[in-house]
């Protein structure tokens, strides 16, 4: 990705939010699995704070349900779908970044698979929260009322053959045989990205 990329960006973010407003600014950064969420976001955050504007990056994936969760309700081959997370913890950490100062929040551990509680942190000088996540842009029960706390949508828009190719890279970067790394992406990740492209919400801005 390059600086351009992320300076044209940056530079429509600050044309949308009302800077004059006081507080905490959320921009939800939405897509499917695979669409560059945490690979936009980071440098997004760092070239939003060099311009003066302190900017931290809050992923929705701490959100997920544990494994044993998942494994009573039947739902473990389907981590990551909407069902899979909780809603009710992230919605109220949504508001709280609306709202408090200083806010503790779980980050997930891909590598190990689960979510670390208390791991990551926004403080008082914190203007800006990008929240990113799959479902921040979801029409169906629940994830939908999340939409009056976006200052700012973006939806990350990329072709599914694109898609596919990143998330079996996903897996195979994570030591998975390439035949198990192809299930995996096709039977839930391209799955889950079929359900949003299903049910989308408007977005302030789609990218590219």
């Amino acid at each position: 990705m390059t600086q351009d990329t992320i300076d044209a960006l940056c530079s429509r973010v600050l044309d949308h939010l009302d800077l004059s407003r006081e507080g905490r600014h959320l921009v939800a950064l939405s897509g499917a699995p695979g669409a560059g969420k945490s690979t936009l976001s980071a440098p997004l955050a760092a070239r939003l704070s060099a311009r003066g504007l302190a900017t931290e990056v809050v992923p929705m994936d701490g959100f997920h349900l544990d494994n044993h969760l998942l494994e009573r309700r039947g739902l473990l081959a389907r981590k990551g779908a909407p069902e899979t997370f909780d809603l009710g913890g992230f919605a109220r950490l949504c508001r709280a970044l609306k709202a408090e100062e200083h806010v503790i929040y779980p980050v997930f551990d891909r590598a190990r698979d689960l979510a670390v509680a208390g791991a990551g942190e926004v403080d008082a000088a914190c203007r800006v929260a990008i929240i990113e996540g799959n479902y921040l842009l979801f029409d169906e029960p629940g994830w939908r009322d999340l939409v009056p706390l976006w200052d700012l949508s973006i939806r990350l828009e990329v072709p599914l053959a694109e898609l596919e190719a990143r998330l079996v890279q996903r897996w195979l970067d994570l030591g998975f045989a390439r035949a198990e790394a192809e299930a995996r992406a096709r039977g839930n990740d391209l799955v889950n990205a079929a359900r949003i492209a299903a049910a989308p919400l408007p977005a302030d801005i789609s990218w590219p």
